[in-house]
Parts: C-alpha cells; structure tokens; sequence
C-alpha cells in the first residue's frame, strides 16, 4: 500500500534540493511533517525556516557548499537543477557538474538513499503509440533529457559502487491539473507525487529504482510493473479533465512531431545558436 498522508519517513534529517521550484515549493510542508529535520537548499531566494527546518542558499555547483549541505543528512530528495531545456552550456552546472558533487557528498558523508528527480524527457522520443517500462534503451529529447540519463547512470554507478541507493523518478507532468491532451498521459497530481516521493524513502529495500512518475491516469505510456517493489499506489487520475483537455485541443496534427513523440514539444526546441 502507498504510504499515508501521515507515515513517518525512515530518514529523520531530509535534505530537499530545489526547495524554490515549484515542486520543492509543494513537497516543502509535506516532507517537513514527516520527518525530524528538513534542510531545504536552492540557488534562488526561500521562504524563512518554519520550526524543525533549514534554509541554505547555494549552487549545486559549488562543491563545498555541497558537501555543506549534505552533512549530517540521512537522506537527501534532489529536485535542483534546471529544469527545462536550454543550452549545453547552462544544463552542464547543475545538472551535470552539481550531480555529481551530490553523489560525492553523500558518499564521503554516508548518505544511504538519494530520491532523483529525472525526468520523462530521458525517454521522450519513443512515439506516444508506444508504451514502455525502465528497462528500455534511453532517448533523450534534447540536453535536459540528456542531462537527467547522466544522473540516472551516475547513480547506478554510485550503488554498484558504493552501496547509494537511489530512486529515479521518472517525473511526467506534475500541475494542478493537466494543461493538454498530452498531459492526460503525463499527469501526476501533487498528492500522488508526495505518495511517490514518500514510497521512495519508505521502502525497505530499493536498490537503484527507476520509476516513471504519473497518477493512475487511463491513458499511459509508461509501465511501472517494475517499480511496485516501491510500494507507490498513485490514487489521482487525468480522467475528470480530459474533456476540458479536449476542448482546447480539438484536434491534433498528426503530422506534428510534438504529437508523434512522447516528449512532446521538448523534441522542437533549439538548436540554440
């Protein structure tokens, strides 16, 4: 069974990265309940510390601030970086570079399970008349997609090495509700994100786990048959908003990329020079 709203997580000093995002920004109050200490980070301004937090202001490419912010934490919910497509050289920072000081950190710090944050982009030019699970080949849509493979493979080394676990969390796309036809497929609410992340840290045993993250949506790509070993139960579904979906999307061309691939409109952006 998925965790409830009020399960204690294992880990009772929680780093969240990305804490200013607008998913740090929900996952915020909900992991503060559950656990000890929350140390929340960002390159961006947060909001003051509300009792049992940290607020710590640093670039995850800063490999002291890193190694700063991940001692004495028992486990850590990356969600920083940037978190859109744009050019190598603005992906290659944080996404690449900051990373790796995360996993550096944990390493020298003991840190026993890391909850990722990659993205449905790893995989978005697989056709949306495809469904597939974790196991298959990657195909990034662009730098970011490229950028989220790296995490995922810099994980999986840093548990055959060194014993991290980690979950990747396929994130599709998490809103208040979804925007488009696509994101009938795609969706996953805030509360079925929080039962994802909570499942994550939770689990007795997750090893290096690779999950898609989307409600219980009935349109879907992506099989997670593997992933139930995580205890993740999404109970949301994108059903009550397809027909508003619909309407603003009476048709589609078929002929469009951005309606060929699951990556959607990420498989037109750039090239940027």
């Amino acid at each position: 069974m998925s965790a409830s709203p009020t399960t204690p997580i294992s880990a009772s000093r929680l780093l969240l990265t990305g804490a200013a995002g607008a998913l740090g920004r929900q996952l915020r109050p909900r992991l503060r309940a559950r656990c000890s200490l929350l140390r929340v980070s960002d390159v961006a301004a947060m909001e003051v510390p509300g009792e049992g937090e940290e607020v710590v202001q640093a670039a995850l490419e800063d490999r002291a601030a890193v190694h700063a912010l991940v001692a004495g934490m028992d486990a850590v919910v990356h969600l920083g970086g940037v978190s859109t497509e744009q050019p190598f050289d603005a992906i290659l920072p944080a996404n690449i570079v900051g990373v790796y000081n995360l996993y550096e950190a944990a390493r020298l710090h003991q840190v026993r399970r890391i909850v990722f944050a990659s993205s449905n982009h790893v995989t978005g030019f697989y056709r949306q008349d495809q469904v597939i699970d974790a196991a298959m080949p990657v195909r990034p849509d662009g730098y970011y997609g490229l950028s989220k493979a790296f995490g995922e493979n810099l994980s999986r080394f840093y548990f055959d090495r060194y014993g991290i676990e980690t979950v990747c969390l396929r994130i599709g796309s998490s809103f208040p509700e979804p925007k488009d036809r696509r994101m009938l497929a795609t969706w996953l609410s805030y509360r079925d994100l929080e039962r994802l992340v909570v499942a994550s840290l939770t689990a007795p045993v997750v090893g290096h786990s690779i999950v898609y993250g989307m409600s219980d949506n009935a349109t879907s790509w992506w099989d997670n048959t593997s992933a139930r070993h995580l205890g993740y139960r999404p109970q949301d579904s994108s059903e009550p908003f397809r027909a508003g979906a619909e309407a603003r999307q009476p048709q589609l061309d078929l002929q469009d990329p951005t309606a060929i691939f699951q990556g959607g409109g990420y498989v037109r952006i750039g090239p940027f020079d």
